[in-house]
């Protein structure tokens, strides 16, 4: 009929020519060859399946997650004169029965369909009739990555697909997704059963795309709205939660926005109506949550902005990359918070399956890599998907806004021989710990305060080897697993440098050079001083029911309550982990120390000052005193004396940590004759065996307990 597939393409869908890698894709398509195609959004995947059903005789299924999605092709195909239909929830029974008898009557070439309903037995009878009455032509299984549990947006039911290699072997299948690395393209064939598949996969560079981070301000919404303000055309913006959702489309139409909500909590009805009302420019912004999937193939979006963090790489690249999918100037903006990744972590805390947490947290450390790197955006996401981009990409604002280029050869070569002293077994967090000279328990179990490399990076900070660590692994200088342990592994680059036949240079940042210069937060320490309270009742519950601690809450009950300090049992009881049984057993112990806490804050009594608050976060994060002084760049006596002042303003220090019992027992009978007022001589009494920072913790604590007897 056609005198050439572009004569085909002209006719259907109007286009003169292909783009890049389309041709071959459809000729193995027309051949009945197995495919997996892997192409970024806006590049053209669907009409990879879509002219190749229009050239065969019978019926191409098409396998899609997404309502929206199938509304939104089916739409587009029937706008071309071009017989598709789609079988869902939305349809009336008598709707269904329509178009199962056009499908009959060979009138439909595409089919879009949900894989529940593919897959359910009900349906497997009309599938046969199909089979039998007008062919099976191919089946395209859309959005692929669903398969694979180290996809972004796994889904159980895909992995039963299966079945339909099974029940119909001599139809072709081809896969289709806009992300997959290469542990999740070779999950697709194994759990699709795909037979020698020719695999396509084009480039994931979007180099239309504008990326950029920016930090989220006290006052984020503003701080949205007035980007918002400054683009022009369609957006979209993506939130942690349907609750933010809700809030920030209705700010936005308060602030002369049009703007409306979509996600997974709203009817059918209103997300089609939403999603119709984006698609014909009747609102200017949709803002929808993260985890749902939004099938919304407009491809005249100009941004796409991040309120929240997306839980993985692969999510923020497949959602960013619903901007400028015609090609056109666009642009994608992340809007970062040390806030958010808490909670996203509670939420991974949530899951049951150990497995699944260490890949969710795998993937979140990813998101955070590109949202803290100081290399080249753009190299950060297409490293992800085994890519290599070299140079300036000139379109992020790492690259418009270079940070310092230092030469960072000599580091690199202590980092990466810190790695193969420690056999190429442990993470960054190790490897740190064991260059800057930590006194954790997991470094001596292990033996590592014993090879060459422990403690010769004392002179830089945990943040400024991590900043080495993630521009390594950015540049492609080291390598990792990518089974949810992220082990750090030594490549060719890796030993061409320690051979110094490489050099290193990478970006340094400012925001990296040490913790101590974060921005003080009193009611995030005012939590964190709760919680260690909580955890102290825990446990003295846990030890009278002979139970682990966990058992009577999770701690990300107990961290929940430390931030919500709820006043009664009712608002105790909307704590994620309190049942009516919990209630009612320790709601009354727990809300005691709550309330005994929040009244201790009201009373006029000597606080914490900001830099002795910033020790103290660092403690309750299990920093040695050493490591505190080497983090904050103070003298060790100064740390000292910051958490002896603490101890006697009756801060959750943990004296034992610091200063061993026997000893504390003896400095405390020496306080008892000579008192507390005089170091010096508590000292000369003690002796050389004792130093002036144990007496002076010691003395903290004393004068606590000399102020609670009083009291």
């Amino acid at each position: 009929m056609f005198t050439s597939l572009e004569a085909a393409l002209k006719h259907f869908f109007g286009y003169d020519r292909f783009r890049a890698g389309q041709k071959q894709i459809i000729q193995d398509a027309i051949a009945d060859r197995d495919l997996l195609i892997i192409m970024p959004t806006g590049g053209g995947k669907s009409l990879c399946f879509q002219l190749p059903a229009l050239l065969k005789s019978g019926l191409t299924i098409v396998v899609s997650p997404l309502i929206a999605l199938m509304q939104d092709q089916v739409d587009a195909l029937q706008d071309n004169g071009i017989g598709a239909t789609f079988l869902n929830s939305t349809l009336t029974s008598e709707q269904e029965r329509s178009r199962q008898q056009e499908i009959l009557e060979g009138k439909i070439k595409l089919l879009y369909i949900a894989p529940e309903r593919l897959l359910n037995s009900k349906f497997s009878g009309f599938l046969a009739e199909i089979f039998h009455s007008v062919g099976i032509s191919a089946i395209a299984i859309d959005e692929a990555h669903c398969v694979s549990e180290w996809g972004h947006d796994f889904r159980p039911e895909y992995r039963q697909l299966k079945q339909l290699r099974r029940q119909y072997p001599q139809i072709p299948i081809l896969a289709l997704t806009a992300t997959a690395t290469k542990r999740v393209q070779q999950d697709i064939i194994q759990q699709l059963e795909l037979r020698q598949p020719n695999i396509h996969l084009a480039s994931f560079n979007r180099p239309n795309i504008y990326y950029e981070v920016k930090t989220k301000e006290k006052n984020s919404y503003y701080q949205l709205l007035k980007e918002v303000r400054q683009q022009s055309g369609s957006g979209i913006v993506y939130c942690l939660s349907r609750r933010r959702v809700d809030e920030i489309a209705f700010k936005l139409n308060n602030d002369g926005i049009d703007a409306v909500p979509y996600h997974a909590g709203m009817s059918d009805r209103d997300r089609t109506e939403n999603q119709t009302r984006f698609l014909r420019d009747d609102v200017r912004i949709i803002v929808a949550t993260i985890a749902f999937g939004m099938g919304i193939n407009k491809p005249d979006v100009r941004f796409v902005f991040h309120y929240d963090i997306p839980r993985s790489l692969e999510s923020f690249y497949q959602e960013s990359g619903r901007a400028g999918r015609d090609g056109e100037i666009a642009k994608s903006i992340l809007f970062f918070s040390s806030g958010d990744i808490k909670k996203i972590d509670y939420l991974i805390e949530q899951k049951p399956d150990p497995d699944e947490q260490r890949i969710a947290h795998q993937q979140l450390n990813q998101v955070i890599d590109y949202a803290e790197g100081a290399d080249c955006r753009r190299t950060i996401i297409l490293r992800y998907f085994g890519e290599r981009f070299r140079g300036n990409c000139g379109k992020c604002d790492n690259c418009l806004n270079p940070k310092p280029i230092e030469d960072w050869t000599i580091e690199a070569q202590k980092f990466l021989s810190c790695v193969v002293r420690c056999q190429e077994r442990f993470g960054m967090t190790h490897i740190i710990d064991v260059l800057r000279g930590s006194r954790r328990q997991k470094i001596e179990k292990h033996g590592h305060h014993l090879v060459s490399t422990y403690g010769i990076g004392r002179d830089k900070s945990a943040a400024e080897w991590k900043m080495l660590g993630r521009s390594l692994l950015h540049q492609g200088l080291l390598g990792e697993t990518n089974d949810g342990y992220r082990v750090l592994r030594l490549n060719k680059r890796s030993w061409e440098i320690l051979r110094k036949q490489r050099s290193v240079e990478i970006a340094v940042s400012n925001q990296h050079k040490s913790r101590a210069n974060a921005v003080h937060n009193p009611h995030k320490a005012e939590a964190e001083v709760l919680y260690e309270k909580l955890k102290v009742l825990r446990k003295q519950i846990a030890d009278l029911q002979s139970v682990p601690p966990y058992v009577i809450f999770a701690d990300s009950s107990l961290k929940l309550m430390a931030q919500l300090q709820p006043k009664n049992t009712k608002e105790f009881a909307n704590i994620s982990g309190v049942n009516s049984y919990k209630l009612q057993q320790y709601g009354e112990k727990f809300l005691s120390v709550i309330q005994d806490f929040v009244r201790s804050q009201e009373l006029p009594k000597p606080l914490p000052n900001k830099s002795q608050m910033q020790t103290l976060q660092l403690h309750l994060q299990g920093l040695t005193v050493t490591e505190i002084a080497q983090e904050r760049g103070l003298a060790i006596s100064t740390i000292c004396t910051h958490l002896s002042e603490l101890l006697e303003m009756n801060q959750p220090v943990a004296l034992n940590k610091l200063v061993a019992p026997d000893i504390q027992k003896i400095i405390l009978e020496a306080i008892a004759q000579q008192g507390d007022k005089s170091l010096k001589s508590l000292k000369e009494a003690l002796g050389e065996s004792y130093t002036y920072n144990e007496i002076k913790l010691v003395v903290g604590w004393w004068r606590s307990q000399q102020q609670d007897n009083t009291n």
